[in-house]
C-alpha cells in the first residue's frame, strides 16, 4: 500500500514538474483570456489564461475583462506555466504577474470570468467564482448572464441554419 502512494506521489511530481515555464513581456492584449507576449529569445507567443473563459466580444463585461487584463499585465514581465498548446496555437498557461497574483484568480474574483469546468477541476476557482456570483460581483450582476461557451455555440447555430 505505501509502495503504491509513494509511486503516485512520484508520478505526480513528474507531472508538476513537465510544465514549461516562460518569462516574457506583455506586448499586447486580445481579449480577458488572450494576449500576447515577447518571450526572452525575442519570439512572440500567443497565451491563453488557463482554467477561465472571460465573456466573448459583443457579450456584457468583455470590454471590462479586457481592460482588467491590460491593467494587470500590459508591458509587464509575467511567468507562464504552460499547460497545454489549444488547436489555435496559443499556449495555455497559468500566468503569474506582480510577482505573485494568479491572472485566473483575479479575473474571477472581479467577476470577469467563469471558471471553465470543462477544462479544470480547480476547486479554488469554482469557489471564487461562487463567491463572486453570490455577492453580483460584475458579470454577475447580470441576472441572467451567458456563459461564453454557450454564447460561442449560439453564434455558431445561427451561422448554420
Amino acid at each position: 500500500m505505501n509502495r503504491a502512494i509513494l509511486l503516485i506521489a512520484f508520478i505526480f511530481s513528474l507531472t508538476s514538474y513537465s510544465q514549461e515555464v516562460i518569462i516574457g513581456k506583455v506586448i499586447s492584449i486580445t481579449d480577458g483570456d488572450t494576449f500576447k507576449i515577447l518571450n526572452q529569445d525575442s519570439t512572440q507567443l500567443k497565451i491563453r489564461v488557463a482554467n477561465i473563459d472571460c465573456p466573448e466580444r459583443k457579450q456584457p463585461f468583455s470590454q471590462r475583462a479586457k481592460e482588467f487584463t491590460s491593467n494587470a499585465v500590459f508591458n509587464k514581465n509575467v511567468q507562464l506555466n504552460v499547460l497545454n498548446e489549444d488547436r489555435y496555437g496559443r499556449y495555455v498557461a497559468l500566468v503569474k504577474y506582480n510577482d505573485s497574483l494568479d491572472l485566473s484568480q483575479e479575473l474571477i474574483k472581479n467577476g470577469l470570468a467563469w471558471h471553465y469546468k470543462k477544462y479544470s477541476k480547480d476547486s479554488l476557482l469554482q469557489h471564487m467564482e461562487n463567491r463572486a456570483r453570490n455577492q453580483k460581483i460584475g458579470l454577475w450582476n447580470n441576472p441572467h448572464p451567458i456563459a461564453p461557451w454557450e454564447w460561442r455555440s449560439s453564434k455558431k447555430n445561427k451561422i448554420k441554419k
